[in-house]
């Protein structure tokens, strides 16, 4: 059971001094959730308290069935995006129905990761390459930040993609309201220097390294405090400044996804994306933190955690969730040792929906999008498309197209456009595999491309690498390119298939290098394959090929070499050399 309930596992070995850990962490991670979680019911286009009713019962499940003992689960800010972007699909913002679709993407996500989990196929994920996921992350960042500047102006404006969200915000820049500017820019303002002046600001008055950077950390805590103070002071509810308002106070209450199946059909794919995406972002998380105190996590046990967590927060009236890196981060550097401390998160977060609700009456909107436009923009990396040109056309290629979908027609339209040219880039690459004429280096056993070493070669024997397994993708252009460089030696005698880096030979690889034996057989020109793997060559055993190949296996290209040059009488130094060595 352990495998399935990793509570099992660390739960054995609790003591009081790691209950302490866990506390600490619980603490200081609930001061920062509070907000955020607010911030994020926002942007999904949801009731500020629908963030905290996701903070709580998912993060008890996690703590169950999750294997990160650092990973916190909650709200964040690209899946609260995509929620957005389904949910107002189907229904309006605002309304009942609005808030059922957003209860339905978490269960149907839920269900989709759990099981995927049980059938083990957490390696689906890897259909999203890092340069798909890194330009998807930056426009919606992007996105994001853009869709919260008219909270910070105070002003009505919208769009469903980011040059009609920069359109509607120009027109409507003359309707600025002063005050709502006047909290939303200090508190953007205090919140960006926080997060780098902070922590030095609070070691030269005294503070501990780590005691500096857990309570600079709280920042949002600090901007949330003095928006309120100021709009109860200035009286900004009659200004003009939009406020939370009312925040039902208590526990989550039962809720229940719908089951109308034509809601299903228009969920059912946003749902895939988002847990894709989801779980993708909360495993690189888990991953990164894990190996920074030798730990492991099974990918495949997260997929039912994290799945666990977003039924749990359907049927407590949340949206969808996932592990966020911010707070996963605090979680971390406050010293939490194991799931324990997400429960306790929850735990607080309830107490802080029982008791703290009616303090949150007086908070400013523009507050909220201040936190949201700081955090978000600390995802847009401007960097990584200068480092794919450079480094790989082709990714490049998938990142840029990734980006410039998702701001121009959608996120859900950015995934599947990113999916889909990385997968078209990787088909059309394995189509064309990389191919190398080689030769011998003088006086070793080595073989290089002749394009790039001075090496020795002879017009009589070719050699060819291959750097790609042989499959339908690419078989059919293998045959025509050693074809095509027979026709251009008439000298030729044999040719050596150099197959070191051939994973494997499929059935169409199979038909290529049996038509290449017979074609180079009745041309009188023998073909010879060298350093053939073991499980390839016992697949090419189960066939007739290798008993009908016009020439022989090879264990070493030098071998292979070696016996092409005896049988066509080169003389000289090389024979020599290899006479002298007794390798012939």
């Amino acid at each position: 059971m352990r495998r399935y309930l990793p509570i099992l596992e660390w739960g054995r070995t609790y003591n009081r001094s790691i209950l302490t850990d866990d506390l600490m962490a619980a603490v200081i991670v609930t001061i920062m959730l509070i907000p955020q979680s607010l911030a994020y019911a926002l942007l999904a286009g949801l009731p500020p308290v629908v963030g905290l009713y996701a903070s709580i019962l998912p993060l008890l499940l996690y703590a169950i069935f999750g294997t990160s003992r650092t990973l916190a689960v909650g709200p964040v800010a690209v899946i609260s995006l995509m929620t957005a972007s389904a949910a107002s699909a189907v229904a309006d913002q605002g309304t009942a129905a609005y808030l059922e679709a957003a209860i339905t993407l978490a269960m149907l996500s839920g269900i989709m990761l759990a099981i995927l989990g049980l059938l083990r196929a957490g390696f689906l994920a890897n259909l999203l390459s890092h340069p798909v996921i890194s330009g998807f992350i930056t426009a919606s960042g992007i996105l994001i930040a853009t869709s919260q500047i008219k909270h910070v102006l105070g002003v009505d404006a919208g769009g469903e993609n980011w040059l009609a969200m920069l359109s509607s915000l120009a027109n409507a820049i003359d309707q600025t309201n002063v005050w709502t500017l006047a909290v939303g820019v200090p508190a953007m303002m205090f919140l960006f220097w926080v997060r780098k002046g902070g922590k030095p600001a609070l070691q030269w008055i005294g503070f501990g390294e780590r005691a500096a950077d857990l309570t600079a950390k709280a920042g949002p805590i600090v901007a949330v405090a003095a928006s309120i103070l100021a709009a109860v002071f200035f009286d900004m509810g009659n200004k003009g400044v939009s406020l939370t308002g009312a925040i039902p106070q208590g526990l989550p209450p039962f809720a229940m996804p719908s089951t109308d199946v034509a809601l299903i059909e228009k969920l059912w794919l946003p749902a895939l994306l988002i847990s894709t995406i989801g779980f993708v972002e909360s495993v690189s998380v888990a991953q990164t933190l894990a190996a920074k105190r030798r730990q492991r996590i099974a990918p495949d046990q997260e997929l039912i955690g994290l799945g666990a967590a977003n039924v749990a927060s359907a049927f407590s009236g949340g949206y969808p969730v996932t592990g966020g890196f911010a707070r996963s981060a605090v979680n971390f550097d406050a010293g939490a040792k194991t799931p324990a401390a997400g429960a306790f998160t929850a735990v607080g977060i309830a107490l802080a929906t029982l008791f703290l609700t009616p303090l949150l009456f007086n908070l400013p909107i523009a507050a909220l999008a201040a936190t949201i436009i700081v955090a978000v923009l600390a995802l847009v990396d401007l960097k990584t498309p200068l480092q794919l040109w450079r480094y790989s056309k082709t990714d490049f290629t998938a990142h840029a197209a990734t980006i410039i979908l998702t701001l121009t027609a959608g996120v859900e339209m950015g995934v599947i456009a990113g999916v889909v040219v990385g997968l078209a880039l990787h088909l059309w690459r394995t189509s064309r595999p990389h191919i190398a004429i080689v030769g011998r280096v003088p006086e070793t056993e080595h073989f290089r491309n002749v394009d790039r070493h001075k090496v020795f070669t002879v017009p009589h024997v070719l050699s060819i690498r291959i750097d790609e397994a042989l499959t339908y993708l690419n078989a059919h252009w293998l045959e025509e390119y050693v074809l095509e460089q027979v026709a251009d030696r008439p000298a030729l005698r044999h040719v050596i298939l150099m197959c070191s880096a051939v994973n494997e030979i499929d059935a169409s690889g199979l038909e290529a290098l049996e038509a290449m034996n017979h074609r180079l057989g009745d041309a009188g020109i023998g073909l010879h394959l060298s350093e053939v793997k073991g499980p390839v060559m016992d697949r090419l055993k189960r066939t007739q090929f290798i008993d009908e190949l016009n020439g022989k296996v090879f264990l070493t290209q030098d071998r292979a070499f070696a016996k092409a040059l005896q049988d066509t009488g080169e003389p000289a130094d090389p024979v020599d050399h290899y006479l002298a060595r007794g390798l012939i």
